[in-house]
């Protein structure tokens, strides 16, 4: 049955079945070979897409920017001086107002249920490009790289090392439980995400066919792993916790010894970026222990962090095609 998205948004990746995710890394995929090879399809000529920053991003600005560009469609940034929800206009009127001239909305903010109430009053496709809670258009970059990769997404193993609690983590579990992905998030105890929070992922989805474990113990963790990903330890408006954060998660650094606890020649490191690999950085060089990767393993054999990262472009436009 051929699958159609049109209309549709992605607030989280609970709100695709597994076989609309392998849809989109197929279609991303195949935008990725087009462009490769020169072709240009121009699938969004005439259409209107809006970027709403209330976070400032590197990598999903540059993605939805060059793929809007491939596609033929006009972009424009609102920063979030210019989206002041609540202020003097209510989050409902501004969606109304963007829904009547624009195709689709990329947003990246903070509270999850401002984007519900984004895609409820629009009448247009929304796109999660994060929030406090989840990281969807991340996470499908990360599968696409994944299945680049390995040929497949079912029965990778994937250890996620770091805080266990953040939004990345939640929506690799969403990913993993849909694709058959054998996800295990490696965590200090006060770390690790809250066991009704966890199985409140599966809550209302049939056919889950991946699982998601959680441990302290990093070499039960990462046997046998394709894929160890991680992320930085102190998130954008955390930065308080930087001692306490450095002092839990310091034994979790991914090293070259880490990774060779997979028993695997092959396995793969990913992150999401930004990352603390070096001290090129005025925060790392004021920090010098921030660092949750060291930097041979970040510029190692093993890293596909740029591949990743170009594959959040690629994705972002499977993603406004299949949906505009």
């Amino acid at each position: 049955m051929a699958t159609n998205l049109k209309g549709r948004s992605l607030l989280t990746l609970a709100d695709l079945s597994a076989g609309e995710i392998q849809h989109l890394l197929e279609l991303a995929i195949q935008l990725k070979g087009l462009k490769r090879a020169g072709v240009q399809q121009h699938n969004l000529r005439g259409k209107n897409i809006a970027l709403i920053f209330l976070k400032p991003s590197l990598r999903t600005r540059l993605s939805f920017v060059v793929a809007a560009s491939d596609e033929g469609a006009h972009l424009e940034i609102f920063p979030a001086d210019d989206i002041r929800f609540g202020v003097k206009e209510s989050v409902k009127d501004i969606a109304r107002v963007f829904g009547r001239m624009f195709d689709g909305i990329a947003f990246r903010g903070f509270e999850h249920e401002t984007l519900e109430a984004m895609a409820r009053h629009a009448g247009i496709p929304v796109w999660n490009c994060l929030c406090d809670e989840y990281h969807p258009t991340q996470v499908l970059a990360d599968f696409m790289t994944v299945q680049e990769n390995f040929g497949r997404l079912k029965d990778v193993r994937i250890a996620y090392v770091g805080d266990g609690r953040n939004n990345m983590a939640n929506t690799l579990g969403i990913g993993a439980l849909a694709m058959g992905v054998d996800l295990r998030i490696v965590s200090p105890p006060a770390l690790q995400p809250d066991r009704t929070r966890l199985d409140g992922l599966a809550h209302g989805r049939a056919g889950l066919t991946g699982r998601v474990t959680v441990t302290e113990h990093l070499e039960e963790g990462l046997r046998g792993c394709e894929v160890v990903y991680t992320d930085v330890w102190v998130s954008m408006g955390e930065e308080a916790k930087l001692a306490e954060r450095i002092g839990l998660l310091k034994p979790y650094k991914v090293t070259a010894d880490v990774m060779r606890m997979t028993g695997r020649a092959d396995s793969i490191f990913l992150h999401c970026l930004p990352g603390f690999h070096d001290d090129s950085t005025d925060f790392a060089r004021r920090h010098p222990d921030i660092c949750e990767v060291s930097d041979d393993v970040f510029e190692g054999a093993q890293s596909r962090v740029f591949d990743q990262a170009e594959n959040r472009m690629h994705t972002a436009k499977a993603l406004m095609v299949a949906t505009v």
